[in-house]
């Protein structure tokens, strides 16, 4: 894809559907095959692979949200959402995002956590020590294991062991594996090297190894974004630039102090990361797990963002847990899938958890942005009658 097209599409939501697609079929560089497929997605035969007892298939719409710029580069960004004002609100906020140069982005290594549970432990200290010892001899058992990850770079980094003494079914040791898994979203990866341990770690504990999967809680697995917005581009003739500013930092603090809030807070986060989750085929149910369960670190529910006031600019923040990946999966068999990845210029796991962490934090500073002013319904409301007087 070429580096200097330029994601800010004045007027796009003017188009018909039709125009919409020569667009995007100039802007990513897309053939029939791939317009096909925004079409259809997959077939009956297909689906019966993915899934069991098949009988149909069921369509959401596939929309773009332009304006992005992400970690200094342009991007159209697909959308599969059912809610009205959602693309609207993300493109808008992204054109806001503009005028202080986009969202900056990072993350870390695609390291996930699997979970191995040690059961009728005699001696907890004294296994944990045993189990620590003997760490890299424990690792090089799975060196026959992942051969394409290890080839790319990845594979098992680390074994930690908790000690959880007070649970309803009596104490336990539990036993994280710690697994680059490089482009994979990893979570078979995982299963199978946890498996594959489980036997050494029941002889070195002297215990009864249970359960033996992945965590959706991926806290090494990390990415955020940012953005610094100057307060005047929020100037109406209606508020102040200023106002809008402050009264956005006063909700976000709303949703840190109170769990009521700060659910709905991140629902609307997920409104953006969602929908680029379900265009490029990955595991939205994973990702919120892990993503909710990271809000309450610290032991309540709190605000995924933050959002503060600095030098004349609204200075926003949201990093979570994102573990995604882009080999594997779908993105073989989803005619679909492959077009959104080739529209966002085939990311690798890293750059694709950077954008969605972007979409997360454009969703939010829209629907912050509109709940401080007019409200949340008035542009809401209004996609919703057009979509009944269309209906009617």
């Amino acid at each position: 894809m070429n580096e200097q097209r330029n994601s800010r599409l004045k007027g796009f939501y003017k188009h018909t559907p039709q125009q919409r697609r020569d667009v995007l079929a100039a802007w990513a560089e897309l053939d029939d095959n791939d317009l096909r497929a925004l079409s259809g997605g997959i077939g009956l035969a297909d689906a019966d692979i993915l899934v069991e007892n098949v009988v149909g298939l069921y369509a959401l719409p596939f929309a773009i949200a332009p304006n992005f710029i992400i970690a200094g580069r342009d991007y159209l960004l697909p959308l599969v959402i059912e809610e009205p004002s959602v693309v609207a609100a993300m493109a808008n906020a992204a054109r806001l995002a503009r005028a202080g140069g986009g969202f900056e982005t990072g993350s870390t290594e695609p390291v996930m956590i699997g979970q191995i549970q040690l059961l009728d432990v005699p001696y907890l200290d004294a296994a944990i020590v045993r189990i620590q010892s003997r760490k890299q001899e424990l690792l090089a058992k799975l060196a026959h294991l992942h051969p394409t990850i290890r080839r790319l770079g990845g594979g098992p980094i680390d074994l930690q062991v908790r000690k959880l003494e007070d649970t309803p079914a009596g104490p336990m040791l539990i036993v994280h594996l710690l697994l680059d898994t490089r482009d994979a979203m990893g979570a078979n990866a995982v299963n199978t090297a946890c498996e594959t341990l489980s036997p050494e770690l029941e002889a070195i504990s002297e215990g009864r190894a249970l359960l033996r999967i992945l965590s959706n809680l991926s806290d090494q697995r990390q990415a955020w974004a940012a953005c610094r917005i100057p307060v005047t581009a929020f100037a109406s003739e209606q508020f102040s630039g200023e106002a809008v500013a402050q009264g956005i930092v006063e909700a976000n603090a709303f949703a840190y102090a109170d769990p009521y809030r700060a659910a709905t807070h991140n629902k609307g986060i997920f409104n953006g990361i969602d929908a680029v989750a379900l265009a490029t085929g990955q595991d939205w149910r994973a990702i919120e797990a892990g993503a909710h369960a990271y809000a309450a670190r610290d032991g309540q529910y709190r605000s995924l963002t933050e959002w503060r006031v600095e030098s004349d600019h609204l200075v926003g923040r949201l990093q979570l847990p994102l573990a995604v990946g882009t080999v594997g999966g779908l993105t073989k068999r989803h005619p679909t899938v492959r077009v959104a990845l080739k529209i966002l210029g085939d990311p690798d796991a890293r750059t694709l958890s950077e954008i969605m962490a972007a979409a997360g934090l454009a969703q939010n500073l829209a629907a912050l942005r509109a709940l401080v002013t007019e409200g949340i319904q008035r542009g809401h409301m209004a996609l919703h009658e057009r979509r009944q007087k269309v209906t009617e």
